[in-house]
């Protein structure tokens, strides 16, 4: 790729990621001042918070810091700082008022927030020592209506009108309980209580969604920022073009291995497909990729990163918390289910372009990998430190500052990429605007957990939806596919698993299924809506730089992504596959599911490797594209007792249905030379 085509698609990443963000007003100096000023002393707090910083600081210079005395505080002190940045940078409806001024209205909300949190902050110790929970003082029970209030408005504005509503309805549940409908109904609370245990409990907005936010996210959205403003995400995009470019299908397996580390940085789907794709996609198409299967594989790499380790999104980090586990278990859990869906992805690329005859970029268009390793190479160092600290060193919460201290230090050090302030206005300024939307939804989804909470409601529910299913665990799984399948449409994913996490969860570990496995499923499936028709709306994302058809971009993303719907069932029936077994258990359901997607890729695209073509269009064609489908699936399925067959009968009968349609495949293609063009369209 000549270098000023890499600085024209280059400039076209920066273009679009700015218009992702476009429904952010454009604040003038000293509004940023303050947005810069917000995003400093958050960090700071979290790194005196997380590095226990205070107690040498007063030992050595007798200063002290009252607003991290309790953890309490710490929450309450980072939301003084974050909540009232929504109402700065957010208008009250997407694209209504100007967007170059803040308006008077938002600047007395802004002001309220800060100084309703502040006081909190300050009083944290008389609200534990004197129980305000239970017995507020009145202006402080004003003060928690008032927050309350807030909150919700934040989370409309940072999260959207559905998350709003389900935010609100459900924060008032305690209140409006004698009227739920059916085992929903219980009795009521009165608001004073209700907003009392909101605000000042702690398992509502200071609870599990806030510690996690507070406790690990904060670091970890600093290094993903910190990689992507120093060159990360075109470093590991040339490494990707420099491997895998001119192999057959070349761009669209870069977009594999591109995307699927670009999203794991920065834990965004849109962000993901409007940076990469806009490089990714051009040069499939140049290749012979139809447009609208150009836009699906950019689109399934970019979710896939969503849950690639070792940075999985702001997800896995409330998982984590929720479960009271390390975040490395999460993220080495997650390690064969990613690598089995990147798999998929791949091996249908590579059937597809074996089909049609599909090259790979020439190489004066490809970077020499030893350049693109000289220029980068400490983001690969800093990678392999995080994960060394994660999974060996056991220092979840402190091991992204340790990489991201070294990755800027690194970084100044090269003359190619070192920032001057610019950039670390740029960075500083990134980093409090995704601080600030994630710290709005998760307050929000906070009140949720909040009232089932005061109310004891969770109980009941997941009793409820087990006698429901009638005690039909492939019927609870079903219900809770279906379910966050359609939270995930309106909501965003780290929304959408916390409230299954709270109501769906605890039936399906009622059930024998494995926690772990469990709310691994309920994020799998609250993201799959991103590449599913109608939303799909990482389809669109890429169809707008593809040019192509919407609706046929998100189908085509569909059967690119198939897998990612089995997935989940597989390893929430068996946890070998999320490595919770023993290494025989574990090493068998991976072989068999690697060879059941080599299967499944064949059947979906058309083409087996080593064999060829799968007939033409004729009924023999679709027959054995079908067994080759259906054999696949049950190969990969593993076996054990909820599934009801072992490991050998799920073998013998994939073997039984895969071994002709593999013998049939061979004879039909004998002496036959594969299509050399891709269709059209």
């Amino acid at each position: 790729m000549s270098a000023p085509e890499q600085q024209r698609n280059a400039e076209k990443a920066v273009d679009n990621a700015a218009n992702a963000t476009a429904r952010h007003r454009q604040l003038n100096a000293i509004w940023w001042a303050i947005l810069l000023s917000a995003a400093f002393f958050s960090i700071a707090l979290s790194i005196f918070s997380i590095f226990n910083l205070a107690v040498p600081l007063r030992e050595h210079t007798g200063i002290t810091i009252p607003l991290l005395a309790l953890e309490t505080q710490y929450f309450y002190a980072m939301m003084a700082f974050l909540l009232p940045l929504v109402f700065l940078l957010y208008p009250v409806w997407p694209g209504v008022g100007r967007m170059d001024r803040v308006p008077w209205y938002d600047m007395v909300l802004a002001a309220l927030t800060f100084v309703i949190c502040g006081y909190f902050n300050f009083s944290g110790e008389a609200i534990i020592d004197d129980g305000w929970e239970y017995d507020a003082p009145a202006h402080a029970t004003y003060m928690t209506y008032a927050l309350w209030l807030i909150c919700l408005e934040a989370a409309r504005r940072a999260g959207g009108l559905v998350i709003f509503l389900i935010c609100a309805l459900l924060s008032a549940y305690p209140v409006l309980a004698p009227w739920a409908p059916g085992f929903l109904a219980g009795p009521a609370e009165d608001w004073q209580t209700t907003a009392s245990y909101h605000v000042f409990g702690t398992e509502s907005l200071i609870g599990v969604p806030m510690t996690a936010f507070a406790n690990l996210v904060v670091g970890f959205l600093v290094f993903g920022v910190a990689l992507q403003y120093t060159g990360g995400g075109a470093f590991f995009l040339n490494l990707a073009f420099a491997l895998l470019g001119k192999r057959r299908g070349g761009p669209a397996k870069v977009a594999i291995f591109s995307s699927g580390l670009m999203g794991s940085m920065s834990g965004s789907v849109i962000t993901n497909v409007l940076t990469t794709g806009v490089m990714s996609i051009p040069a499939m198409k140049r290749v012979g990729f139809r447009s609208t299967y150009a836009g699906g594989v950019e689109a399934c790499a970019s979710t896939g990163g969503v849950v690639m380790p070792p940075i999985m999104g702001a997800t896995a980090f409330v998982m984590a918390v929720f479960l009271e586990i390390p975040y490395a278990d999460i993220a080495i859990a997650a390690v064969i289910p990613s690598l089995l869906y990147f798999f998929a992805l791949f091996m249908q690329i590579d059937a597809y372009s074996a089909r049609f005859g599909l090259s790979g970029l020439a190489d004066r268009e490809l970077p020499s990998i030893g350049a693109v390793l000289r220029d980068g190479w400490y983001f690969v160092f800093v990678f392999v430190m995080l994960i060394v600290m994660l999974v060996y060193m056991q220092q979840e919460a402190q091991a992204p500052y340790y990489a991201t201290l070294t990755l800027l230090i690194i970084n100044q050090c090269s003359k190619n990429h070192r920032w001057g302030w610019r950039q670390l206005l740029e960075f500083m300024v990134g980093t409090g605007k995704l601080f600030t939307e994630l710290a709005a939804i998760l307050a929000g989804i906070g009140l949720i957990i909040g009232s089932l909470s005061l109310t004891g409601k969770v109980g009941t529910i997941a009793y409820e939806l087990v006698d429901i299913a009638g005690d039909n665990t492939f019927l609870l799984l079903l219900m809770g596919a279906v379910t966050s399948f359609i939270l995930g449409i309106g909501m965003t994913v780290t929304a959408a698993y916390l409230f299954l996490a709270i109501t769906l969860g605890p039936g399906l570990e009622r059930a024998g299924l494995d926690a772990l496995a469990v709310h691994m499923f309920m994020l799998y499936w609250a993201m799959i809506s991103f590449i599913t028709p109608p939303v799909a709306i990482g389809a669109y994302a890429a169809s707008s730089i593809a040019q192509s058809n919407p609706l046929k971009t998100g189908l085509e993303a569909m059967r690119l992504g198939t897998i990612i719907y089995f997935v989940p069932f597989f390893f929430v029936l068996n946890p070998a596959l999320i490595g919770q077994g023993s290494a025989a258990e574990v090493f068998t359901v991976s072989c068999a599911a690697i060879v059941g997607i080599v299967m499944i890729a064949a059947g979906l695209q058309g083409y087996l490797i080593g064999a060829g073509t799968l007939g033409d269009n004729s009924a023999i064609h679709w027959l054995l594209r079908l067994a080759l489908i259906a054999a696949g699936l049950v190969l990969a399925l593993p076996g054990g007792e909820l599934v009801g067959f072992t490991h050998l009968q799920l073998n013998l009968t994939a073997l039984a249905v895969g071994v002709p349609a593999l013998a049939l495949t061979w004879l039909v293609n004998r002496g036959r030379e594969p299509a050399r063009l891709a269709p059209t369209g």
